[in-house]
């Protein structure tokens, strides 16, 4: 593992060139370029806080950014999940030519999508700022830690999910239709009491998602800071996911050229 780290970081020139790269890709010859990681989600945002804000009846002014919160997270989320399982088929032009560790080319992923969330994060802040002045305070620091959780959580998925659609091409397939579930049964957009009213309290207390989302949420919206439990479940999540990614990464790290 050590080795193996070590030729990560040896290679950090090409794969943060590779995660550019991608992010040059992503708005060449867009009028507004990087601006549009702010003006998606915030048109999202507007469209479902408009419709669920009468549905529910909440305040918009103060569930809108809840759902941008949820929008920004969860299209991290799934950026990931369904880039990385295709990561290793859409990079094997690198890896027949090269010898590097293959953990790169998730890393390549995850960069780009958290690159990408940290920009959509200055609607967010400048959003909650706005209507919820009275939480402005240090606690806000508190959101900051979502980035490095999100990278101890996203890579080693995203790895792990590389392997196995390597070997299994329904994989990304598959994956789309259970990020379709999960976000069905997590606070992603929907109120936690709405969860809660309804006798779904596991859905919320033993939810990753809803603790990765606290995150965010409690030092933005709530004016506190994240509570010890919302770290506890997600480096839980972590630890499972870098421990599986490990075990699988040392079975098939040589037999990836061959399924290619």
């Amino acid at each position: 593992m050590k080795d193996y780290a070590a030729g990560i970081w040896q290679a950090r020139y090409f794969w943060t060139h590779l995660a550019l790269s991608d992010l040059r890709s992503r708005w060449r010859r867009s009028f507004f370029g990087a601006l549009w990681s702010i003006i998606q989600p915030l048109g999202m945002t507007l469209l479902l806080a408009l419709v669920f804000s009468k549905l529910f009846k909440s305040d918009i002014f103060t569930y809108a950014p809840y759902i941008l919160s949820g929008v920004i997270v969860w299209e991290c989320v799934t950026a990931c999940v369904t880039g990385g399982a295709l990561a290793f088929v859409q990079a094997d032009a690198y890896i027949k030519q090269t010898r590097h560790p293959l953990a790169i080319y998730t890393l390549r992923t995850v960069m780009t999508s958290l690159i990408v969330l940290g920009m959509a994060s200055l609607a967010l802040f400048g959003w909650s700022a706005f209507v919820l002045p009275q939480y402005v305070g240090w606690h806000w620091l508190g959101a900051l830690t979502i980035f490095p959780v999100l990278a101890m959580i996203l890579w080693p998925l995203a790895t792990l999910l590389a392997y196995v659609g390597t070997r299994f091409r329904d994989v990304p397939h598959a994956t789309g239709l259970v990020m379709q579930a999960v976000w069905f049964i997590s606070p992603v957009y929907f109120e936690t009491n709405m969860f809660r009213r309804g006798g779904l309290d596991a859905l919320v207390d033993y939810n990753p998602i809803y603790h990765l989302l606290q995150l965010v949420r409690a030092p933005l919206l709530n004016g506190k800071w994240p509570a010890p439990e919302n770290y506890a479940f997600t480096l839980l999540a972590a630890v499972s996911f870098a421990l599986l990614a490990c075990l699988v990464g040392q079975a098939a790290e040589r037999k990836v050229i061959f399924y290619l």
